[in-house]
């Protein structure tokens, strides 16, 4: 397979050695250019051979000099320079089966790629990888590779994602740990399915695989109200949740025994649910996998309490006037953030922050994340509110990617704009991100009170 090169930036390697737009990359250093993986791999050699074919038919082999970590200055018609890989997977837990019409439309894309998880930390399946990508994530030795596991029973497997090359699938697994590949894995669990004695065996399974899987995470299912001809699921009640918990974290203090680290840890959605305290960072083993929501309330937590502690290092000021800023939130980090504002205003007096819990009405109140609240939903509960001088949400509540500005192309799910919020509820709205003490700044800024 050959790649068209879209563009060749000004000033570039590629365009010092005179390879033109329209061109076609069929080689580098006599290998076939299949994709972005292919590309950036090869690439790395100071000394290159490009074979390509120019835009009127002639084949041409350029030898290339270029610094160690300089870049060709290609663009292609995708960053994949290939089409992206769907999921062939029809889980019963999947969410973008119970998302209802009219929402964003790259929302329904299921994904199921390698390269996006090498390059962005997705979960993959391996479902529709063949031995030959396996082999060559081995000869690269692409890593780490974020694997959605749910279960080591192939039956099981198959079962919960009906797809018959699923449990097969595992193979895979097996062939990158043998390699030492290094290996994050992600189990969805649902109640009654895949935890308890499942649960039970398929750590062990993964223990056995340890040090090439070096973490594993354990997140709920989530259940919306649009499960209609879906599979019936019950979501974790605040005892099952416990339950489940409880065995969670046995696991992990065995492993922490045998292996020197806890390996298996639950998402912070179970001790919510449980309603248990979040442990203390160093259970966290440096936070492997944060962006599954594992310890990233704690991590929150303790960088806002280290801006307190230290306000002139973050540059926070006493404000020299009263001011009030609104913060909007789901239901499942609404009593952390409440009780973090109770601190920052404890300690700055003239900071009124209020803080509001916004109930999932769209998809259902089993629905708790931030990041799956709606404008609608956030307009509606905060109409009539007193927000302040400014109304501040998650970043993850946005599709824009953080910390660009916002502008009237940042949607929520339901296709409502920033703007349209900010119009609706007469109010500047920002956004924060994953870090408690740029939330403290951010909830402190001068402009809040110099505005009043």
């Amino acid at each position: 397979m050959a790649v068209l090169i879209r563009d060749v930036e000004a000033g570039s390697v590629a365009a010092k050695y005179k390879i033109p737009p329209g061109a076609t990359l069929l080689q580098i250093n006599g290998h076939e250019i299949n994709d972005v993986l292919d590309y950036r791999y090869y690439l790395t050699e100071t000394l290159l051979h490009v074979y390509y074919r120019t835009p009127d038919g002639k084949f041409l082999l350029r030898r290339i000099r270029k610094g160690e970590y300089e870049d060709l200055g290609l663009t292609f018609d995708t960053y994949l320079m290939d089409q992206q890989m769907h999921c062939n997977n029809k889980c019963i837990f999947c969410f973008i089966d119970q998302l209802p019409p009219g929402l964003r439309e790259s929302l329904y894309f299921k994904d199921d790629d390698s390269r996006l998880s090498f390059f962005y930390g997705n979960y993959i399946t391996l479902t529709n990888m063949r031995d030959s990508d396996i082999d060559r994530i081995i000869e690269m030795h692409i890593s780490p590779i974020n694997i959605s596991v749910h279960t080591m029973n192939p039956e099981l497997r198959v079962k919960m994602m009906k797809n018959p090359k699923s449990g097969e699938a595992l193979k895979h697994l097996y062939r990158l740990a043998e390699a030492e590949i290094p290996l994050n894995a992600q189990l969805v669990l649902c109640p009654g399915i895949n935890d308890g004695d499942e649960l039970l065996y398929t750590l062990s399974e993964l223990g056995k695989l340890q040090p090439s899987v070096q973490s594993i995470a354990c997140v709920p299912l989530g259940v919306t109200r649009y499960r209609d001809g879906l599979p019936e699921l019950t979501p974790y009640t605040k005892e099952t949740a416990a339950e489940t918990l409880d065995l969670i974290n046995a696991c992990g203090d065995r492993f922490r025994k045998e292996l020197g680290t806890r390996l298996v840890f639950a998402s912070d959605e179970f001790y919510l649910m449980a309603d248990r305290p979040i442990p203390d960072a160093d259970f966290y083993e440096g936070y492997p996998q944060l962006d599954n929501g594992v310890g990233l309330l704690r991590s929150f937590m303790d960088e806002a309490a280290d801006a307190l502690a230290d306000p002139g290092y973050y540059e926070l000021r006493q404000p020299d006037q009263p001011y009030t800023v609104s913060l909007a939130v789901g239901a499942a980090s609404y009593p952390t953030t409440k009780a973090l504002c109770a601190n920052i205003m404890q300690q700055f007096p003239n900071a009124d922050i209020r803080v509001y819990e916004i109930l999932n009405d769209f998809f259902g109140h089993t629905v708790t994340v931030s990041g799956l609240i709606t404008g609608q939903d956030l307009i509606a509960q905060l109409k009539g509110k007193e927000l302040g001088q400014k109304l501040l949400l998650p970043a993850n509540m946005v599709r824009t990617t953080y910390p660009r500005d916002h502008s009237a192309d940042d949607l929520m799910l339901d296709n409502t704009a920033l703007g349209d919020v900010e119009r609706e509820l007469n109010i500047t709205v920002g956004l924060y991100g994953n870090n408690g003490a740029e939330f403290t700044q951010k909830l402190l800024e001068e402009e809040l009170w110099q505005n009043q």
